[in-house]
């Protein structure tokens, strides 16, 4: 499985659970892809995270990331600063995110016109 684009999708911060709040046990590193799970959809796409300023993330620790997800088209039109959504191992959640900044244009939530 291969990403189309190398560039980013948005910018976020992470908020890694402890392992006592259902997180993972090791750290994870810049190049993870956990599923990402936006409040608004059933769906999931892959989400490559290459964090700001550091190589890991340990359980409990909160970080930047740039992340570039897998299936941008699913998702157009449709995100805004401040949405928070999930980063999932399959059916745990390893983190939660808060978008910060938007990179991919195309993504962007329109605002309904008067």
């Amino acid at each position: 499985m291969s990403f189309k684009t190398q560039t980013p999708d948005f910018i976020a911060e992470l908020k890694y659970r402890t392992t006592d709040e259902g997180g993972r046990q090791t750290p994870a590193n810049s190049g993870y892809r956990p599923q990402v799970k936006f409040p608004f959809s059933k769906m999931t796409t892959s989400g490559q995270q290459t964090f700001i300023g550091q190589d890991s993330v340990k359980p409990g620790e909160t970080v930047q990331a740039e992340i570039m997800i897998l299936s941008p088209q699913f998702f157009e039109n449709m995100l805004e600063i401040g949405m928070t959504f999930e980063l999932r191992e399959g059916s745990k959640i390893v983190a939660t995110g808060k978008l910060i900044k938007i990179l991919n244009e195309e993504l962007i939530k329109k605002k309904a016109s008067i």
